[in-house]
Order: structure tokens, then C-alpha cells, then sequence
């Protein structure tokens, strides 16, 4: 426990190197947040979720487009390294991006916290679709992010909000970071899982947000990374969701690092590689 805490305590640190934050607007708007159990009035300001769009200055801007979603175990978001610093090197790279700061799942926020982080990923991907129309949308999550990613990824036949059509909200492509994929025992992050389905969950919710169990042939291509030697979020996680991918010859790839532990963000500083530029080019090919 106390490694995890440092870890996460480092991820945050590392949140306020960022540079350029994007443009900001509340994600709801003025509206109230449907589902929630507060009044938006009643809300302190880091509990109203926000979706930050990075436009890319380049005079042809590439035809897909990124939600990032940065991690931090359901606790709070690396909204830096995980989230800002990405969106400006893909705008660097010709692409638009947009990056969401969601709600933690707290159950006195929201009438089902299981659900909550779930439709804000929804509602971002809604926005992104009308202001896109006709490009490719791919999600890019690191650590709960990767969960909250993945979620997004599988759970589109499960819209959070009725207009929301099952074609709008699923992603076209899934880049999965040092993801949390399961919830169960010896491979889950124990933060995030009692964090988003409590420590008295069911068997029923370990089940259902281990995500590399709601995969089907209807999934989108995946590119997922680890490193080997992540003890807050094991590589067996990676590996789950890429054979759950497999079964259903989904395409996809991990990028694994052999060190570099967990929350690096874009940079491992123990190996030279990068695994966003391998990211993209596998993209490239993909089309």
C-alpha cells in the first residue's frame, strides 16, 4: 500500500509540468449533470467535469481524432503527464485531440458511481462526434483511465444517457496504457476496484468492469502497453484484454517494455523507444 500511495503521489507531481492546457469547457455546460445526486450548484469546482479540446495547428490536421483520458486510480485524475502533455505532442503530430478531467465515482455525487465516469467518457465522445463529423475517433487511456478507456471501448451497446446512439459513443480505435483491465484478485489494482465498485462488491461487478470479459467480435482495433515490471497495475492485465481480443481476431499489439514500473505517462526513461510513435504508425497501417 504504501508503494501505491507514492506511486500515485508521483503521478500527481508530475501533473503540474504541464504547458500548454487546451481550451476549457464544463462538460455538461450549464446543464445539470444527469444522474447525479448533487445540484451542479452544489458542486465544488473539481467535482464538475470538464473536457479540455488541443486543435492541432498543422494545415492539414490527420483524420483521427483522441479522447485522452490520463489515470489515477478513481481517486483523481493526472490530468499533466497522462493527459495535456499527450494531446500537445499528438497536436505536434497533426491530430486533434481533446482530453477529459471526469468524475470520481462517489456515491454521494452520483445516483450509481459504477456508471458515472462511464457516461462523462460517453458524453465526450458525443461531443466529439458532432464536432468531427466523418473522422475516426480513437480513445487513449493510461492506468484507471485505461480502464475507464476500455470501458468506453466495450460498453457502447450501453449508452448512460437514452440519446446517446450505440454508433456515436463507441471508439473507432483503443490505445490501452498500463491499463486496469480486471477486477479480480492477484491481477486488479485494488484502489480503482474498490474505488469505482466498492470494497463490499459483488460477484456480479467483478465480472462486469473486468473488461477483457465484455469483449466481442464488435470491438475496435487495440494497441495496448505495459512494462513488465508494473507492480501497481500488472502487465497481466495488457495481456488479458489482448487474448480476449484474440479469441474474436480482433487486431491488435502490446508494446511492452521490460522496465519502467507504472505512470510514466509518454516517456520511460529506462528504454529509448517510444511507444506513442509506435503507436501511430501502427494506426497508419491499420488504414
Amino acid at each position: 500500500m504504501k508503494n501505491t500511495l507514492i506511486l500515485f503521489i508521483s503521478m500527481f507531481v508530475l501533473q503540474a509540468q504541464a504547458q500548454n492546457t487546451g481550451v476549457k469547457r464544463y462538460l455538461y455546460g450549464n446543464e445539470e449533470i444527469p444522474g447525479a445526486a448533487k445540484l451542479l450548484k452544489d458542486l465544488e469546482e473539481k467535482e464538475k467535469p470538464k473536457l479540455y479540446t488541443h486543435t492541432s495547428q498543422v494545415s492539414n490536421p490527420k483524420d483521427i481524432v483522441f479522447l485522452v483520458i490520463p489515470g489515477g486510480a478513481y481517486v483523481g485524475v493526472a490530468i499533466g503527464h497522462e493527459g495535456h502533455d499527450v494531446a500537445n505532442r499528438l497536436n505536434e503530430l497533426g491530430y486533434h485531440a481533446y482530453v477529459l478531467d471526469y468524475r470520481m465515482p462517489i456515491k454521494e455525487n452520483m445516483i450509481d458511481k459504477r456508471f458515472g465516469p462511464l457516461q462523462d467518457a460517453q458524453t465526450a465522445m458525443h461531443i466529439i462526434r458532432q464536432e468531427h463529423k466523418g473522422k475516426k475517433v480513437a480513445v487513449l487511456g493510461f492506468s484507471a483511465g485505461g480502464h475507464l478507456a476500455s470501458t468506453l471501448s466495450t460498453f457502447f451497446n450501453k449508452p448512460q444517457l437514452k440519446d446517446y446512439k450505440k454508433k456515436q459513443i463507441r471508439p473507432d480505435y483503443s490505445v490501452l496504457c498500463y491499463p486496469v483491465i480486471s477486477m479480480e484478485d492477484g491481477v486488479t489494482h485494488q484502489v480503482s476496484r474498490e474505488k469505482l465498485i466498492g470494497p463490499n462488491h459483488s460477484a456480479e461487478d467483478v465480472i462486469l468492469f473486468s473488461t477483457d470479459k465484455q469483449v466481442t467480435k464488435k470491438n475496435q482495433p487495440t494497441f495496448l502497453m505495459s512494462a513488465k515490471d508494473d507492480e501497481g497495475v500488472p502487465i497481466e492485465n495488457s495481456y488479458r484484454y489482448q487474448a480476449a481480443l484474440n479469441k474474436y481476431k480482433i487486431p491488435n499489439t502490446i508494446f511492452e517494455y521490460e522496465k519502467g514500473g507504472h505512470g510514466f505517462g509518454m516517456i520511460n526513461k529506462t528504454d529509448d523507444r517510444r511507444w506513442l510513435d509506435a503507436m501511430i504508425e501502427w494506426l497508419t497501417a491499420l488504414k
